[in-house]
């Protein structure tokens, strides 16, 4: 049975704060636009008890509320939501198709804003407690279930202490198993004073996993001294994981150019390198990945896809549909030499009683036009017959002479 096909000129892959973004962007533009996500808007942001760096909030905010705000501004735009997982990607000309189980949604644009996902230790059993069964990555989700309960933090960067203090507010004792000496850890200077100085939170250093042991659920994690290699057994209700994470990327391979981690490469604009697709926030490759840089980014790609949406239907319309003789004269409007070049061919249209349609391309600011017609240097003409490319004339030596001559032969 033939998969249903929905047109849209934007597609926005993922819902957290950059994926938004984009669409907030795409759908004030008047575009139509659709975001994908496959299980919670808002992506990880939602998992964050306290926000503290976001801007234009004296107090930390709760990523939940943060994102519930994020959702009710962009769907005031028009934008449609679809809450499934997106199989695969693959361009077919100049048309991007997101493939899902049931439908394939063609765009012109897509944003890929897929995220990452935590990242897993690797010791021994590890898979045996995932899924409620004693390892977390969510200390909003479980800080509740684990009141007056004994909890082990692995990781020591922003997400492990700040969770890890959050999570003092409800569990009797939080240890907190960090690879570096003692007093060395990731985090923020703020963050570090606030662990080390409450007394619910208890270090153990130059420690890594070992292995996690249990029955039906998780009972003990072992730990490894790094300098001794001695094994230090600690008993635990509740693992909480935050050692980084990895990239949403999978599907993409392929498709984009990416880091050998995964982390999908794009310019200051976010385009990928395949015209059309672009990426934003976590899974894009960057220095900071916060929620401040990914809005950020969400609101670049947005207005890129905007322009390059305008220049999509330009051409189509204005060139790849025209009837008969078209001349795209390529030009630089900064350049006296292509200007006169441009009065040339104006007045060699008129002369030759509007023989052909002319199509002025600036490609000061952008080049982005004239690249669709594959041009390969500025002043140039192409020269078009309903909408097929015959030739590119880029000596525009005694030009009248030339044009009159390849007009006459395609006539």
């Amino acid at each position: 049975m033939a998969k249903k096909i929905e047109e849209y000129d934007v597609v926005v892959i993922g819902g957290g704060p950059g994926g938004m973004t984009a669409a907030l962007y795409a759908g004030r533009a008047r575009l139509k636009t659709l975001l994908i996500e496959k299980s919670l808007i808002g992506g990880m942001v939602t998992y964050t008890s306290e926000l503290e760096n976001y801007p234009g909030f004296i107090e930390p905010v709760d990523g939940m509320e943060l994102m519930q705000r994020f959702d009710k501004q962009f769907r005031r735009f028009g934008v449609d939501v679809k809450l499934t997982d997106v199989k695969g990607v693959r361009v077919e000309g100049e048309v991007n198709i997101v493939e899902t189980f049931r439908v394939d949604y063609h765009a012109k644009a897509v944003v890929i804003a897929t995220g990452n996902k935590p990242r897993l230790t690797g010791a021994q059993n590890e898979n045996n407690f995932i899924n409620d069964k004693g390892i977390s990555f969510c200390a909003t989700c479980d800080a509740a279930r684990n009141t007056d309960k004994t909890v082990l933090i692995i990781g020591s960067g922003d997400a492990a202490i700040e969770e890890g203090i959050f999570l003092t507010k409800f569990a009797k004792e939080v240890i907190v198993s960090v690879i570096h000496d003692e007093g060395i850890m990731d985090a923020n200077k703020v963050a570090q004073e606030k662990a080390l100085a409450n007394p619910k939170m208890k270090f153990i250093w130059n420690t890594m996993v070992d292995s996690f042991e249990g029955g039906d659920v998780l009972e003990k994690v072992i730990l490894k001294n790094l300098k001794t290699c001695e094994l230090i057994p600690v008993t635990v209700d509740t693992c909480f994981l935050f050692i980084g994470y990895i990239p949403n990327t999978d599907i993409f391979k392929g498709l984009v150019d990416m880091t050998k981690r995964g982390y999908i490469k794009t310019n200051e604009d976010m385009e990928t390198n395949v015209p059309g697709v672009f990426a934003v926030g976590d899974c894009r490759d960057k220095t900071l990945r916060q929620v401040a840089t990914a809005v950020g980014d969400g609101a670049i790609a947005g207005y890129m896809v905007e322009k390059y949406v305008e220049e999509v239907n330009y051409v189509q319309s204005e060139i790849l549909n025209a009837q008969g003789l078209l001349a795209a004269y390529i030009y630089n409007a900064i350049e006296t030499a292509d200007c006169e070049y441009l009065t040339k061919m104006e007045a060699i249209q008129k002369k030759m009683n509007n023989a052909f349609h002319l199509r002025r391309i600036d490609v000061y600011k952008s080049d982005q036009i004239a690249k669709r017609l594959e041009y390969t240097k500025a002043p140039s003409v192409i020269l078009l017959k309903d909408g097929k490319v015959l030739e590119n004339i880029t000596d525009l030596s005694d030009l009248e002479t030339k044009f009159v001559d390849v007009v006459s032969k395609y006539s």
